[in-house]
């Protein structure tokens, strides 16, 4: 589910799913407990990518579609835990995104340091809009956060996935590389960083990403209640249930 590879202080961590990388409770867990582990280990930087030819397709529609309201919200509360200790990881963390990102992989992706993307036939956005389900104030303020207000007022209310050039372009991903490429460069700026004088890198980037740790407390305590009421709702669940039959059609 979540394999770990170390090269010298920096660990890769993979999500390995097949043959999605769909996102789900017992990934939310492990991925939150391979990143809260991950200093006592001696680790001094993160890779975060994907097993097989994606980087994750999201949350588990799958899942999603059976869940009842209780369920959802527990659901949510995991999902939402692992965000934050993301947010809140005091290792830097790159995102080496290997393949299409929607939805919630686009999301894991946001959460971190740095975005580096292979080249290719890929697609990442915040697609929510077009499966039925409400974002959230969360997924729009950390979208905010990263692209300019206007990309992400175009982006959001559409379910806008776009080619990694065009994410190159409003800044959602910062580096595009070959994808061979791809693990060595993310690893080559995790060691860039951390050649700087540590305290003083590690201070001013906790400095930098303070609003999303504030953004992260503020949305555990409201967001998931606002969408379980939003995606228990009629067009949702029809939405979900003609998702998980097309896709089960293929």
């Amino acid at each position: 589910m979540l394999e770990h590879h170390d090269s010298g202080p920096i660990r890769t961590l993979r999500l390995a799913r097949p043959p999605v990388n769909a996102l789900h409770v017992p990934m939310f867990e492990a991925l939150g407990a391979a990143v809260r582990a991950a200093p006592d280990a001696g680790v001094r930087g993160l890779v975060l990518t994907g097993g097989g030819k994606l980087f994750s397709a999201g949350l588990d529609v799958s899942v999603l579609a059976a869940l009842d309201a209780a369920s959802l919200k527990a659901f949510l509360g995991s999902f939402f835990a692992c965000l934050q200790t993301l947010a809140q990881s005091r290792l830097p963390i790159v995102a080496a995104i290997n393949g299409h990102s929607p939805a919630g992989g686009a999301v894991l992706a946001l959460f971190c340091d740095q975005r580096v993307m292979a080249r290719g036939d890929f697609r990442i956005g915040l697609n929510e809009v077009q499966v039925g389900l409400l974002p959230g104030p969360l997924i729009y303020g950390v979208l905010k956060r990263v692209v300019s207000l206007r990309v992400a007022n175009q982006m959001l209310p559409q379910g806008l996935l776009l080619t990694p050039e065009e994410a190159l372009g409003v800044g959602l991903v910062d580096e595009l590389v070959e994808p061979a490429e791809l693990e060595g460069r993310a690893r080559a700026w995790l060691e860039r960083v951390l050649a700087l004088p540590p305290v003083a890198y590690g201070a001013t980037r906790a400095m930098a990403r303070a609003d999303l740790v504030a953004m992260m407390v503020e949305a555990t305590r409201r967001d998931p209640n606002e969408m379980v009421e939003a995606w228990m709702g009629e067009e949702t669940r029809s939405s979900l249930a003609a998702l998980v039959a097309k896709l089960g059609r293929r």
